[in-house]
């Protein structure tokens, strides 16, 4: 659920006669830069490694393809997009967008690069992490939906994914990268479009009718996550997320819960209020003890949660890898074999998939995955058959 919803109306028609998203003419793309390698993929763009020719400078390019631009609502999302990653470029903790260009095929944004990775993947990586470095980490994130909402601005799809390391180094800065759903908004101004992912999605969206409060919502259950490796509201199908996000009560009771401090909990408890206007303000939220006195504990939290944390980072990935299996490669037809082929994967009933039976099986639905790409998925995760029928389950809900 990362796209936009007409919630329930029909779709606009259909502009045959726009052709272009900005409002000015740009140089060629390929003129100024070289495109390298895939970066990443998400639902409207791939983004590649490019090269400045006149400097050697290495950038991150984000291509949009036009022939996804179906409305003429289409070509004004992505216009947003520009600006407001140019309305808050200034933020340390805000990718920097260095320019954006056009032709008939695709509309490009060329940003700067971030290498260190996805925040879930680092703390994984670096195999420990405390109370105190959970804080650090959430405060990062409230200061950037505190820019956000000071400038006008609902980001609308926080989540871990969103945000990488600069760098590979140790003290490398956290960086929001994707502002595609992010929207400009007055004071009391509300909102009924569904939007965003379903593990952080606020209640008040799903009712479809919302404001920044939003925002908080999601950082508190990126919070929840980080300090115990799985999200606050949990089920098997998207319709059962939203039922617990909308009914369901947190759990402090499960492990490692009682080990957590109360400050924590306390700050997560107010930041999932499911009533947003009890919910507190990005400000109250950075001067709340547990992050504005740097007290929180700097105990290693236990492993068992960055395990829990790896493999719920993982499932997401496996679950984005399946959609853009079935989105690019596969007819109606051949999805419901996906399904099978997911059950079928485990060729030698060991209850375990290998990496030579995870390629083999893309193989055989047409995808056109890189080894390295498959090879990051299986560093990350070894897949259960518990796995599996979490994966199936998501496939069949998700088509």
């Amino acid at each position: 659920m990362t796209s936009k919803s007409s919630s329930g109306s029909a779709p606009p028609p259909r502009d045959s006669k726009r052709k272009w998203v900005l409002p000015y003419q740009t140089k060629n793309l390929r003129d100024l830069y070289t495109l390298g390698r895939k970066l990443g993929q998400g639902q409207f763009g791939i983004t590649f490694l490019c090269t400045e020719k006149s400097t050697g400078n290495k950038y991150a390019c984000k291509s949009i393809p036009k022939r996804k631009l179906l409305y003429a609502e289409d070509y004004d999302d992505v216009l947003r997009e520009i600006q407001i990653m140019h309305h808050l470029s200034e933020h340390p903790n805000v990718v920097r967008i260095r320019g954006t260009y056009e032709d008939i095929v695709a509309v490009y944004l060329v940003m700067e690069l971030c290498e260190g990775g996805e925040l879930f993947d680092r703390i994984v990586k670096k195999g420990h992490y405390s109370e105190r470095e959970a804080a650090k980490l959430i405060k990062t994130i409230v200061e950037v939906v505190q820019t956000c909402h000071s400038l006008g601005v609902m980001h609308r799809d926080l989540k871990p994914e969103n945000f990488l390391f600069h760098s590979v180094d140790e003290d490398a800065a956290l960086k929001a990268t994707d502002f595609g759903l992010s929207v400009f908004y007055r004071p009391g101004q509300t909102f009924s479009a569904v939007v965003g992912s379903p593990y952080y999605v606020a209640p008040e969206v799903l009712r479809k009718h919302y404001g920044p409060e939003i925002d908080i919502w999601s950082a508190g259950v990126i919070l929840y996550i980080l300090l115990s490796g799985v999200p606050p509201f949990w089920a098997e199908t998207e319709k059962g997320i939203f039922r617990e996000i909308l009914q369901g009560k947190l759990d402090f009771h499960s492990y490692p819960w009682p080990v957590i401090s109360e400050s924590a909990k306390e700050l997560i408890r107010k930041m999932l209020d499911r009533n947003p206007k009890k919910r507190p303000k990005a400000h109250e939220v950075l001067c709340h003890p547990w992050i504005a006195d740097d007290n929180a504990s700097d105990k290693p939290i236990d492993s068992a949660v960055l395990s829990r944390l790896k493999n719920f980072s993982a499932m997401n990935k496996l679950k984005k890898l399946a959609l853009r299996v079935i989105a690019e490669k596969l007819s109606e037809e051949e999805i419901g074999g996906l399904k099978e082929l997911f059950k079928m994967l485990d060729t030698d009933n060991s209850g375990t998939i290998t990496f030579d039976e995870l390629k083999e099986g893309l193989r055989r639905v047409g995808s056109e995955l890189m080894e390295s790409e498959i090879k990051d998925l299986m560093d990350a995760i070894l897949i259960t058959a518990e796995h599996l029928t979490m994966v199936n389950f998501l496939l069949l809900h998700c088509t």
